[in-house]
C-alpha cells in the first residue's frame, strides 16, 4: 500500500511532464504545417504558374516605370527653347537621371535584400510620382535638371532590384525571367517616347510631366498591390527560400563583384559608341538625323529580341557563356561599322548591333545569381548595374572627345573595340575558373 502510494507520487509527475512535452511538440508541428498569413511565400514553388504571374506583373511595372530613362530625351528641345539655354546645359538632366538611376539601383537593391522588393518599389514609386510633378512645376532650368536626378532614383528599382527579385522566382527558367524583366526598359523606350511627344504637342511639356507623374504613381501602385498579394506581404523576402548558387568560381564575393564591375564598364563603353552617336554619325555622313533616329529605334527593337533570346540561352549554357557570346558578337558588329558606311549597310549593322548587345547587361544579373548568395543578389546586381551606367556615360563622352580630336568616328569605334576586348578577356578568365568548379545545386 505504501509502495503504491510512493509510485503514484513519483511516476505521475513524470508522466504528466512527458504528456506536456508531447503536447508542446505536437503544437510546434501543427504550427509549422498550419496555414498562415504568409502561405504564398512558404509554399511558393519556383517555375510555377504563380511565378509567371509575378513575372508578368514585374514586366508591367518595369515598362511603366521605365519612362524615367526616356522622357528627358524627347523633352530636351522644348525645355531648351523655354529656358533659352544651350543643348549641353539641358543634356545635364539626362546625365543626372542616369546618375540617380545607377546610385538608386544600389540603394534600392540593399533595401530589397533587407526588407523585400515591395518596400523598395514603394519608395521608388513615391520618388517617381512626386519628382515628375515637380519637374512640370520647375521654374528654372537648374530645378528641372536637379529633379531629374530624383526621377532617376524613382526609376532605379524597376531594373536591377527587380531583375534580382525575379531570379528568386525561377530555377529552370531563371535566365529567361531575368531578361524578360530587363526587357521592360526597352519596352518603355519603344512605347513612351511617342506618347511623351504627343503629350507635348497637345498640352505642353509641363502638363505632360505632371500627367506622367500621376499616371505612374497610380498605375504602379495598383500593380505593386497585386504583386504584394502574390508574394504574400510587404516584408516577405523571397531570397530566404531561394536555391543556393550553382557555380563556384573560388573567388570572394567582393572580388567577383569588382571583376564584374570592370567587365560591365568595359562592355558598356563599347556599347555606348553606336547608341549615343549613331544619330550624329548619320548627320555627319549626310544622311540626316532622321535616319539616325530610325536606326536607334531599330537597335532598341532588336535589343528586346536579344534580351529574350539571351534568357533562353542562359538557361541552357549559363550566364558566363551567354555574356561571352554577346560580347564577342558586339565586337564583330563594331568592326562592321569601321568598314561599311552606306545607308543600307548602317541600317543592317544597327539591327545586328541591337540583336547582339541587348542580352549583355541582364547576363550580369544572371551571373550574380548563379555564383553569389541569394541574400545579397539585389545589392550586388545594383552595384554592377551602377558600373554599367558609368561605362555608358563615360563611353558616350569619350567617343565625342575622340571625334573632336580626330575629326572622325573611326578612332572612336576602335576605342570601343579595345574596351570590348577587355570584357572578353575577363569573361574568358572567369569561364576557365568555373569549368571544374560547378557547385552541386
Amino acid at each position: 500500500m505504501v509502495l503504491g502510494t510512493l509510485l503514484r507520487h513519483i511516476c505521475m509527475p513524470n508522466i504528466a511532464a512527458m504528456l506536456l512535452d508531447l503536447d508542446s511538440r505536437a503544437e510546434e508541428v501543427a504550427a509549422v504545417h498550419a496555414p498562415s498569413d504568409h502561405t504564398d511565400s512558404t509554399q511558393f514553388t519556383p517555375d510555377s504558374p504563380r511565378a509567371w504571374v509575378r513575372l508578368a506583373l514585374a514586366l508591367a511595372i518595369s515598362s511603366v516605370g521605365g519612362v524615367g530613362m526616356w522622357s528627358v530625351v524627347v523633352t530636351l528641345p522644348a525645355v531648351q527653347a523655354e529656358f533659352a539655354t544651350s543643348r549641353g546645359a539641358v543634356s545635364l538632366a539626362f546625365t543626372l537621371a542616369m546618375l540617380g538611376f545607377g546610385l538608386g539601383g544600389v540603394a534600392t537593391g540593399k533595401i530589397t535584400d533587407r526588407f523585400g522588393i515591395v518596400m523598395a518599389m514603394a519608395l521608388s514609386i513615391g520618388f517617381l510620382g512626386v519628382s515628375y510633378i515637380l519637374a512640370g512645376l520647375s521654374s528654372t532650368l537648374w530645378q528641372f535638371i536637379a529633379v531629374y536626378f530624383l526621377i532617376g532614383l524613382g526609376t532605379s528599382a524597376t531594373f536591377a532590384p527587380l531583375m534580382a527579385e525575379a531570379s528568386h522566382w525561377f530555377e529552370r527558367y531563371r535566365g529567361l525571367a531575368v531578361t524578360i524583366v530587363a526587357s521592360g526598359n526597352y519596352i518603355a523606350g519603344t512605347i513612351w517616347p511617342p506618347l511623351v511627344n504627343w503629350g507635348e504637342q497637345a498640352a505642353g511639356w509641363r502638363t505632360t510631366h505632371v500627367i506622367i507623374g500621376v499616371f505612374c504613381a497610380a498605375t504602379m501602385t495598383l500593380l505593386l498591390l497585386v504583386l504584394r498579394a502574390q508574394i504574400g506581404g510587404a516584408k516577405v523576402r523571397d531570397h530566404e527560400n531561394a536555391p543556393p548558387p550553382r557555380v563556384d568560381l573560388n573567388l570572394s564575393t567582393n572580388t567577383l563583384t569588382a571583376l564584374l564591375c570592370v567587365a560591365s564598364i568595359s562592355c558598356c563603353v563599347a556599347m555606348a559608341m553606336p547608341q549615343v552617336h549613331i544619330v550624329a554619325y548619320c548627320g555627319d555622313l549626310g544622311y540626316g538625323v532622321a535616319h539616325g533616329a530610325e536606326m536607334l529605334s531599330l537597335m532598341m527593337a532588336f535589343g528586346i529580341v536579344s534580351r529574350i533570346g539571351s534568357g533562353f540561352l542562359a538557361d541552357r549554357i549559363g550566364g558566363l557563356r551567354t555574356l561571352l557570346i554577346g560580347s564577342a558578337a558586339q565586337g564583330f558588329a563594331l568592326l562592321f561599322y569601321l568598314f561599311f558606311d552606306s545607308l543600307s549597310s548602317l541600317y543592317i549593322i544597327s539591327a545586328m548591333f541591337g540583336l547582339f548587345q541587348g542580352g549583355i547587361v541582364p547576363s550580369y544579373a544572371i551571373i550574380v545569381r548563379e555564383s553569389m548568395p541569394a541574400r545579397e543578389a539585389a545589392t550586388r546586381v545594383g552595384i554592377v548595374i551602377l558600373a554599367s551606367v558609368v561605362g555608358m556615360s563615360f563611353g558616350g563622352w569619350v567617343s565625342g572627345v575622340i571625334f573632336d580630336a580626330s575629326g572622325s568616328y573611326a578612332a572612336a569605334f576602335m576605342n570601343g573595340l579595345a574596351w570590348n576586348a577587355l570584357n572578353i578577356t575577363i569573361m574568358l578568365t572567369l569561364l576557365i575558373r568555373s569549368r571544374s568548379r560547378l557547385a552541386v545545386a
